[in-house]
């Protein structure tokens, strides 16, 4: 049965109560925090309390309940769903979509792209293409682009980078979080394809030294012609969104972690 229907048969009470225990919150704890009675949540929870609306959308909020899910939340207790879900090239997100263009165009040239909550590419600037020019297997490249197998995919950028177990450690670690705080079946589904894809043989990186940043994040090293380039990264999300599209988009920006590194990015992208 689809995830989503599956979901949306549910009682509410049976979607407040696993998102509660997803939260690792008592039901004292969860109802001290939403200012209800536990009595309340209690009969909510079991099925002899139907919560209104604004109830539904009230306890969804304190448990940080993502927007897709709040909807299926509200049409498990008899409620329309309140959160669109729109196309990026809807007219309604065009601010949104010149927002994203700015912020990858003036990060130039240095890399940047957004990623929706699966981990697909959805827009890059000009100073990725140079960096996949690597990349063996191009089938990789194909649409959908998916930034976790195209980085830890032995035919992708995993034998160009330098701290190769580190990063999938890393990259991994982020995956986990995500899966917690969104139960994604389709992101358990990515884990595990991850998880069994082998490990790169390409001996290229053997001896290479990796650059110490570990006492602040860990840094992407990637191996390139020019030497090796590395990066540290931060991720922006758009903040309070109503907006099922926007509230699942990130912004996966790499800033030169050395002097050398921002030459090499100047001198590729000239």
């Amino acid at each position: 049965m689809n995830a989503s229907i599956a979901a949306a048969e549910q009682s509410i009470g049976n979607h407040i109560r696993n998102w509660r225990q997803r939260r690792r919150l008592s039901q004292l704890a969860f109802a001290l925090d939403a200012n209800i009675s536990q009595k309340h949540l209690s009969f909510i929870e079991s099925g002899r309390s139907l919560p209104s609306r604004e109830m539904v959308l009230r306890l969804a909020e304190h448990l940080k309940v993502p927007l897709r899910e709040r909807n299926l939340m509200l049409l498990a207790a008899g409620y329309a769903p309140v959160f669109p879900e729109r196309r990026l090239d809807d007219p309604a997100l065009r601010a949104a979509r010149s927002a994203i263009d700015l912020v990858l165009k003036a990060h130039e040239p240095f890399p940047a792209i957004a990623i929706d909550r699966h981990w697909t590419l959805v827009a890059a600037n000009a100073a990725v293409p140079k960096l996949l020019e690597m990349v063996a297997d191009k089938s990789l490249l194909e649409q959908p682009v998916n930034v976790l197998r195209l980085s830890l995919a032995p035919g992708g950028l995993a034998p160009h980078i330098v701290n190769f177990p580190e990063w999938r450690m890393h990259l991994l670690a982020r995956l986990r979080h995500q899966i917690e705080i969104t139960a994604d079946p389709k992101l358990e589904l990515l884990m595990r394809d991850l998880q069994s894809c082998p490990l790169p043989t390409s001996q290229a990186n053997k001896n290479v030294p990796v650059p110490d940043h570990s006492n602040i994040v860990v840094p992407f090293c990637l191996n390139t012609a020019r030497g090796i380039l590395s990066f540290l990264s931060t991720t922006t999300v758009f903040g309070t969104p109503v907006d099922i599209t926007l509230s699942e988009l990130a912004l996966e920006v790499f800033f030169p972690a050395d002097k050398a590194t921002a030459e090499a990015l100047h001198a590729i992208t000239a």
